[in-house]
């Protein structure tokens, strides 16, 4: 029986890449000379430091953008909504999630089930299974997932027949 699975995962390498290719855009910005910025990666938290909230909302646009170019979905991190003062310095902090938690996998199959598709889908742990007898159904559920207004990036592994 033909399957696939919905997953929601980070490529950390390309996460790398763009935290990168902002700090060396940063270096070349002249809005920061002489300003004390940075844009650090550690576990798939991406923090932003500089000397005032506007400067760490600039880094923001400047890192989201990076992002872009090499691949990197932000729909699903999650971030502080006032950046943290502390010393001279505000930060920011952006998490980046691994996998779908258990709310969004339900919604997902609810909203398969709703459309009444000839597939079965099946939380397993952190991914959905779907599975149905003919390719085109599977094909169409994978249509009908990636217009949804779900919050996560969503990739879809292991298609098998």
């Amino acid at each position: 029986m033909p399957s696939f699975d919905v997953v929601s995962e980070v490529n950390e390498v390309e996460l790398r890449n763009a935290v990168d290719n902002a700090n060396r855009e940063l270096g070349t910005r002249y809005d920061f000379k002489g300003v004390d910025a940075s844009i650090e990666l550690k576990d798939l938290t991406v923090t932003l430091k500089t000397e005032s909230d506007f400067q760490v909302r600039q880094l923001e646009d400047l890192f989201r953008k990076a992002c872009a170019k090499r691949g990197v979905s932000t729909a699903g991190v999650e971030m502080e909504d006032e950046p943290v003062h502390s010393g001279k310095t505000f930060s920011l902090n952006m998490t980046f999630k691994q996998g779908i938690d258990q709310p969004t996998a339900k919604k997902i199959v609810k909203m398969i089930k709703d459309k009444k598709m000839k597939v079965q889908p099946s939380i397993q742990g952190e991914k959905i299974r779907v599975s149905g007898k003919k390719r085109d159904d599977l094909q169409e559920a994978i249509a009908m997932l990636k217009e949804a207004d779900i919050e996560l990036p969503l990739q879809f592994d292991n298609f098998r027949d």
